[in-house]
């Protein structure tokens, strides 16, 4: 399959899964990507510059392919999922464009970040142009249970992002306050996506919860792989640049496993890199090499593999059929860029 434009290839191994859910709902993702274009636009030609500077940097739509083909999986065969996948889409990449302001993040998937080229000023407003966006598209869809489900993520997004910047350089951070933030910065949009899927096929509650359980520990399962991708060479496979949450003093489980188990020689070293981000070109070698020591990564992937069970096991409940392999193939997808 061509990559649509501006996307990076998947890993090998898990291409496939994303290739068969992409090829399921093409016309709908088609569909979607022209609303995003007409969308983007503007008077004021800085919106939809630096709109399509992030939309182009890459991305592999994972989102609002998940609302779609969760709608599809639930027998919906109308044109709401189409708007409401857009909107998934823009609220995602509103935060990108926030999250990287306050990361002062130089390189988003590999090319220069927004802010790097248009300024902090004007990357936070045009994230505010693309949540406005966001929220037209929800109310010209006219659900209020739509509504409250997309709106409630965007809270709690922004929640998780406000938990992640107190906890950030604290290396008393505990394993469930990480989860929090995970819970809130990624796997509510995940959660909201696919639930929505079902709302719009007017299915039952138990549907509406599997899909909301389905999505949601996807999402941790996501986030947690992309974690342990900071630290690990695999992540320059992927066109992405190592260490940045390192960098950013940022609390992850492979830290938290890290710190847990090492001496306290060890501990005062993560204090002094991310409390205190005293760093040397040496530190980030350092901290790979105490995390392989204590099997920080492989022990975050195996909890990724975790949420990814149950992810599956939230599937159980939906007749089989293409729709329902494809979601699941999209599990192994998000755990195997790990490798």
């Amino acid at each position: 399959m061509d990559a649509l434009p501006g996307q990076q290839p998947a890993v090998p191994g898990a291409e496939d899964a994303l290739t068969a859910l992409t090829d399921l709902v093409r016309e709908d993702l088609e569909a979607c990507n022209r609303l995003i274009v007409q969308r983007m636009q503007s008077p004021v030609a800085l919106i939809p510059q630096l709109a399509a500077h992030i939309v182009a940097a890459g991305g592999k739509r994972l989102r609002p392919l998940l609302t779609l083909a969760a709608a599809r999986l639930c027998g919906y065969g109308g044109e709401r999922h189409v708007k409401l996948a857009a909107c998934v889409e823009f609220i995602h990449t509103a935060t990108l464009l926030h999250d990287d302001v306050v990361d002062e993040s130089a390189l988003r998937r590999g090319q220069a970040s927004a802010n790097a080229l248009f300024g902090n000023q004007a990357s936070v407003l045009v994230g505010d142009f693309l949540f406005a966006r966001a929220f037209e598209l929800m109310v010209e869809d006219g659900n209020l249970k739509v509504l409250a489900i997309l709106s409630a993520a965007s809270a709690t997004i922004a929640e998780g992002e406000v938990l992640q910047l107190v906890t950030q350089n604290d290396t008393g951070t505990t394993e469930q306050q990480y989860l929090e933030v995970i819970h809130g910065k990624t796997a509510a949009l995940f959660a909201a996506a696919t639930r929505v899927g079902a709302v719009v096929a007017e299915q039952p509650m138990p549907a509406e919860e599997a899909m909301d359980s389905y999505g949601r520990n996807l999402g941790i399962a996501f986030q947690l792989v992309d974690d342990a991708l900071d630290y690990s060479a695999a992540q320059e496979q992927l066109g992405k640049t190592v260490g940045d949450d390192f960098r950013e003093g940022k609390i992850t489980l492979p830290v938290l496993l890290a710190f847990a188990r090492g001496t306290e020689e060890e501990r005062v070293f993560w204090r002094r890199v991310l409390e205190d981000r005293d760093q040397t070109e040496a530190d980030l070698p350092q901290a790979q090499a105490l995390i392989a020591r204590h099997r920080a990564l492989e022990d975050t992937i195996l909890r990724a593999r975790d949420y990814g069970d149950a992810a599956l096991a939230a599937l159980a409940s939906f007749p089989d059929g293409a729709e329902r392999r494809a979601l699941a193939g999209i599990v192994e997808f998000c755990i195997a860029r790990a490798r």
